[in-house]
């Protein structure tokens, strides 16, 4: 047969479809469908403007994902992430300057990370045990302090660093960007990342050989505290408040993200290009039904579906690569 006899269904026979190629595809075609219901989502301006709303989700979907890898959860990090924002705003309201109030943050938000790793590893709890209760202990503290009230009127240049652009730009894309290029490299290019791979095939197989199972969670659950930190500083910047309920069910999409990129539920796959695929995803899909005047209850529900969907391609992925 001659290449001009070739048919579309040959060609396709020698194309490997992975997760991400699938992503992809999903994304391409999210784009097309939105930009048809409405016709102010197909715009340079709106898509580089979507960028803004996705940092603090994907910044957090990334500390996620290697949890995710290692067979773990974090269902607090909506509630810590509320706890840093109070925490940054009482302080700046008591008369503590801003870089201050900012590094408490920052603390904060690891303590809170550390407090689970250690809860988890010391005590031998479940993940999803020792978070769901930190989840509703970080967001009780987040109340108690605030009284439910707002903190406002922060520094100008503490606004500027959460709405500023380069050019067209959201100036917070280039810190994500930095955060997935560390991530990835920390994953993919070290040790440690083996380490997380390992565990999540087999903890114990991977304690007899000599890993640091326990160091290795501490310091993810760490890791993912100290993103939580920059998300809610981000976060807090943009809208120049900062409030107890932040990050209210963030827990959602960010665990979406990750499971639709390709992270197993069960461990021991998941890779940092696939998380950002989700979150794009998710964050597009957000935006083009708000513009299309879709109610959030619907997208939350349809959200819902995504995931379900993306667990069962996950599984067929999985058996596909035994």
């Amino acid at each position: 047969m001659s290449a001009n006899q070739l048919r579309p269904l040959d060609v396709l026979k020698g194309v490997r479809f992975t997760r991400e190629l699938v992503l992809l595809c999903l994304l391409i075609v999210l784009v097309v469908v939105l930009g048809q219901m409405s016709p102010v989502f197909f715009t340079v301006g709106n898509l580089l403007n979507t960028s803004r709303f996705f940092v603090e989700v994907g910044l957090i979907a990334l500390g996620m994902t290697l949890i995710i890898i290692t067979g773990g959860i974090d269902l607090s990090v909506g509630a810590a992430m509320a706890l840093v924002a109070v925490t940054v705003g009482l302080a700046h309201q008591s008369g503590v300057p801003m870089a201050l109030a900012l590094v408490l943050g920052l603390a904060v938000g690891l303590a809170a990370g550390l407090f689970n790793g250690l809860m988890i590893t010391r005590l031998d709890l479940h993940p999803l045990v020792v978070t769901l209760g930190t989840f509703a202990l970080f967001r009780g503290i987040a109340l108690g302090v605030s009284g439910g009230g707002a903190v406002s009127s922060f520094p100008q240049w503490f606004e500027y660093f959460g709405q500023f652009y380069l050019g067209p730009v959201p100036g917070q894309l280039f810190v994500f960007i930095a955060a997935v290029t560390a991530v990835w490299l920390l994953l993919s290019r070290t040790p440690f990342g083996r380490y997380v791979y390992a565990i999540g095939n087999n903890e114990e197989a991977a304690r007899f050989s000599g890993v640091p199972v326990r160091r290795v969670k501490v310091v993810l659950y760490t890791g993912i505290g100290v993103l939580v930190s920059m998300a809610a500083v981000i976060y807090t910047s943009r809208v120049s408040t900062s409030r107890a309920d932040f990050g209210a069910g963030l827990e959602l999409d960010v665990i979406s993200a990750v499971v639709l990129g390709g992270a197993s539920i069960y461990g021991g796959s998941g890779t940092i290009a696939g998380t950002v695929l989700g979150v794009v995803i998710i964050a597009t899909l957000r935006n083009g039904l708000s513009l299309a005047g879709v109610e959030t209850t619907w997208q939350v529900f349809l959200l819902g579906v995504l995931l379900i969907a993306a667990v069962f391609v996950n599984e067929f992925f999985r058996r596909r690569e035994e």
